[in-house]
């Protein structure tokens, strides 16, 4: 590791000579000698089972730990910017479940983008394989290298970038490793970040270990408190929550808390002006107010919530279900009920259910060496 540090000072050195910029501060790199396992699996026995066939991984891009690491790398690096100041990370922080923390984001230049950053753990296990809000981007290899060239977020070039990466001494190295020889090219980059990203998974909560002691989710978990063992018959129960949340957990598919497509889940109701979701790729009618879900998976720290980060707290959302569905033409039909009651959870039962969602908080993954930035400060 300490030939990649010195090489990238080197570096740094001779690229102010040329520009005549001030002398530049050299990037650390911080990796073990011996790459983190990524690409042995840690999945708990409960949910092994289950996730097989929702893995949307490619034939031609199997995760390895030398391909991961190089994704970590570029994951953390802001100079996949066109002006080095924002990586994929600003916007994905590994604290907040690889969210941000607040409404929308902000590009390279300080402009706001359009919607709310979606966390970014468990992608692996989201059948249908596309992404983004809308669902434009259709496997994750396409979807890691649009914030690069979108003139909002990151606005680099790829070609550009390519030839970059390859005169950074701290790459060549790395690509070697991952690819069996130095060369960088866009689909290497973009193979990398999918590796990175699809090896952030989350089951280490204390709804995990409480699911792993009993036969059913329906069971009362040991490890739970009385009132988060309420919450959890809500949730399973009379709130219907699971019908959407788990849409197949009657076929033991209790793991990642994620509709299975796009849907409308009632807070807007199609006026002039409102996104409308998946209809911006696809232009029909029918996907018109339809958005690719976001797990309830560490919903504790995902905040704010929905596709414009519009509810800042949990308990807005739960209120949202409780009462204030509103209509709309393509409203998930296991939504339509609530139109006229809601949930109408009591106050008792309604804390009791963000108290279960709660346990959905992996504290393990947001602190994970594995996923955290490689750049010494």
């Amino acid at each position: 590791m300490k030939r990649i540090i010195v090489a990238s000072l080197l570096l740094l050195v001779g690229l102010t000579a040329v520009h005549g910029a001030e002398p530049a501060t050299a990037r650390k790199l911080s990796l073990p000698d011996v790459p983190f396992r990524y690409s042995e699996s840690t999945l708990p026995e409960h949910v092994q089972h289950s996730l097989v066939r929702l893995d949307n991984t490619p034939a031609d891009n199997p995760i390895s730990d030398e391909g991961a690491t190089l994704g970590r790398v570029l994951f953390y690096d802001p100079t996949l910017s066109a002006n080095s100041t924002t990586s994929c990370a600003s916007c994905h922080q590994q604290k907040f479940a690889f969210t941000d923390g607040v409404k929308v984001s902000t590009g390279f230049e300080g402009r706001e983008v359009t919607r709310n950053s979606m966390s970014l753990v468990n992608l692996r296990y989201y059948q249908r394989g596309k992404f983004f809000w809308d669902e434009r981007a259709e496997s994750l290899e396409e979807q890691v290298l649009m914030p690069i060239e979108n003139p909002v977020e990151m606005g680099h070039d790829l070609y550009k970038l390519t030839r970059q990466l390859a005169e950074d001494p701290i790459y060549p190295p790395l690509f070697e490793s991952a690819f069996g020889d130095a060369s960088v090219t866009r689909e290497r980059i973009a193979k990398a970040l999918s590796q990175f990203l699809r090896s952030i998974t989350s089951f280490q909560s204390r709804y995990d270990v409480g699911l792993a002691q009993v036969r059913s989710p329906r069971d009362p978990f040991p490890n739970f408190s009385d009132e988060e063992n309420l919450g959890k018959d809500q949730f399973f129960g009379r709130a219907l929550c699971a019908d959407c949340h788990l849409p197949e957990h009657d076929k033991k598919q209790w793991a990642v808390f994620q509709l299975s497509r796009p849907g409308n889940n009632g807070i807007d109701s199609n006026l002039p002006g409102d996104d409308v979701g998946v209809a911006e790729r696809s232009g029909k009618e029918a996907d018109r107010g339809l958005f690719k879900p976001s797990t309830l998976r560490n919903l504790d720290v995902t905040g704010p919530y929905m596709h414009d980060g519009r509810f800042h707290t949990v308990d807005q959302v739960i209120e949202h279900y409780n009462w204030s569905v509103r209509p709309h033409e393509n409203l998930d039909s296991r939504l339509q009920d609530f139109m006229a009651n809601g949930m109408a959870l009591p106050e008792v039962e309604k804390v009791a259910l963000a108290k279960f969602l709660s346990t959905l908080t992996d504290e393990q993954m947001l602190t994970d060496e594995r996923y955290s930035d490689p750049f010494a400060p």
